[in-house]
């Protein structure tokens, strides 16, 4: 009986520390992104991730490096067509994850689609970001950028 009960002890504390860590790994995320485009290497915009009060992470363009500030989004559908691409949220409904954000959806102002996404803190540089896109929700059909944290 005894050992039961610290195996059920030891499963709990487990569950309560991965839990912390996932949070702590999300949290160290939030803040503004310099992105880079992976086909042409050249800084597009700034993104600003945050945790919203429901408890998921979103993330929205704040200024575009390659383009007029009033750009309007003319490939979006739906609610955001033509709508301007600063103050646009693009990231939805991450969540905190294994090695930082999942579970949610990218949406690429360039063709108007939305992306599954994860992204995770470089493990050697806390200020690069890799943010996968991809068709599928496990990531094997898609593509990976690179953002850097801006200071």
């Amino acid at each position: 009986m005894k050992k039961g009960i610290l195996i059920i002890i030891a499963a709990f504390l487990s569950f309560t520390f991965y839990s912390f860590k996932a949070q702590a790994q999300a949290e160290d995320i939030v803040g503004t992104w310099k992105t880079i485009d992976d086909e042409t290497g050249k800084a597009k915009s700034y993104v600003k991730i945050y945790k919203a009060k429901n408890g998921f992470y979103y993330g929205k363009i704040t200024k575009l490096l390659d383009k007029p500030q009033d750009e309007k989004c003319d490939k979006c559908k739906g609610a955001l067509k033509d709508k301007p691409i600063v103050g646009m949220v693009i990231l939805l409904k991450m969540k905190p994850g294994d090695d930082g954000l999942e579970g949610g959806k990218i949406m690429d102002p360039a063709n108007g689609k939305f992306y599954h996404c994860s992204m995770k803190l470089d493990k050697k540089n806390p200020d690069k970001l890799e943010v996968r896109g991809s068709l599928d929700s496990w990531g094997w059909a898609g593509r990976t950028q690179y953002w850097y944290r801006l200071k």
